[in-house]
């Protein structure tokens, strides 16, 4: 796999990863959303960039968690490039408490009006 390959699966893992948890959903309960098709280990090696999901396993996983696209997921509705900077902010975030992470959403929120 080269470099490239292993980048975009690695992408792949983090939107993945990040629509999970925007959810509030554990590994767990995904995996118990997809109605057995995925299991927690085989959801997890997605997560950490070990495995690329299929097409059809994008499919019952966005079905699954009903709030991205697959396109989304796959990384096609862009290059999912990010830069150093975004990689150290979503590092960042990831060590954070739950209710800092919360205070730093918020934050996010009011700055951007979105």
């Amino acid at each position: 796999m080269t470099k490239a390959d292993q980048a975009l699966t690695r992408a792949i893992g983090q939107r993945l990863r990040a629509a999970r948890e925007a959810r509030g959903l554990s590994l767990s309960q995904l995996a118990d959303l997809t109605g057995g098709l995925y299991s927690k280990p085989r959801i997890s090696n997605y997560e950490q960039g070990l495995r690329r999901v299929t097409i059809e396993g994008a499919q019952v996983l966005s079905e699954a968690l009903g709030n991205v696209s697959v396109a989304h997921i796959l990384c096609v509705d862009d290059h999912c490039a990010a830069s150093p900077e975004e990689t150290g902010l979503l590092e960042g975030f990831r060590a954070l408490a739950g209710d800092d992470q919360q205070q730093v959403l918020d934050w996010v929120k009011d700055k951007s009006g979105t």
